[in-house]
């Protein structure tokens, strides 16, 4: 006797295939801080690791923080279409290798991307059922104050980090889920839950 249940009128639902869930919002929101506190408590959650132009910052390890490649090296992954989503800032173009997310995914592991607007808008486009989740400060005022306060750039650079702050922050409905980052404990754990 055959114990094979047609597909459709199975009791038990399928298991639910991981999705991608990409993370963005203005600078200055605190999208690392709440990736690394989540993956401190759960390392097993899989954050992508970037491709970028730029140089190597003191103590960073390629393959870690970043795969630091020249620029003749980005134009290759650009044009064999290996970048997930890529886009320049601060005069450095960084982006996501896709072969890596897709065999992450392929496993069953949740994967996490953590990119900027344009990043995430690109993902939109290539992969439409993957997850968008807006992390939001808890007010214009207190954005301000967490891009001043780093004390580490000019007066010029935080103009253009403002400025772009504001057409980050516009662009929220674009998003599935906006989670707002009053605390950073409580942001990675409903991160968390979406990642599941």
């Amino acid at each position: 006797m055959s114990t094979a249940v047609s597909r459709g009128t199975s009791p038990v639902p399928p298991a639910r295939q991981p999705r991608l869930t990409v993370l963005s919002g203005p600078s200055g929101v605190g999208k690392s801080t709440v990736v690394a506190h989540m993956r401190k408590a759960h390392p097993e959650v899989w954050l992508s690791v970037s491709a970028t132009t730029r140089k190597p910052r003191p103590g960073e390890q390629d393959g870690v923080q970043y795969f630091f490649v020249d620029d003749e090296e980005f134009d290759k992954l650009i044009a064999n279409g290996e970048l997930l989503e890529w886009a320049e800032f601060a005069g450095n173009r960084y982006g996501t290798p896709r072969q890596a997310v897709l065999d992450r995914l392929e496993a069953g592991e949740p994967v996490l991307l953590e990119i900027d607007l344009q990043g995430a808008r690109q993902v939109r486009e290539t992969m439409p059922e993957a997850q968008l989740v807006f992390l939001a400060p808890p007010s214009w005022d207190e954005l301000v104050r967490r891009l001043t306060g780093r004390g580490t750039e000019s007066p010029e650079v935080i103009e253009r980090r403002l400025a772009a702050a504001k057409v980050e922050l516009a662009a929220e409905s674009e998003f599935d889920v906006t989670l707002v980052n009053t605390s950073v404990e409580d942001v990675a754990r409903e991160l968390l839950a979406l990642l599941r």
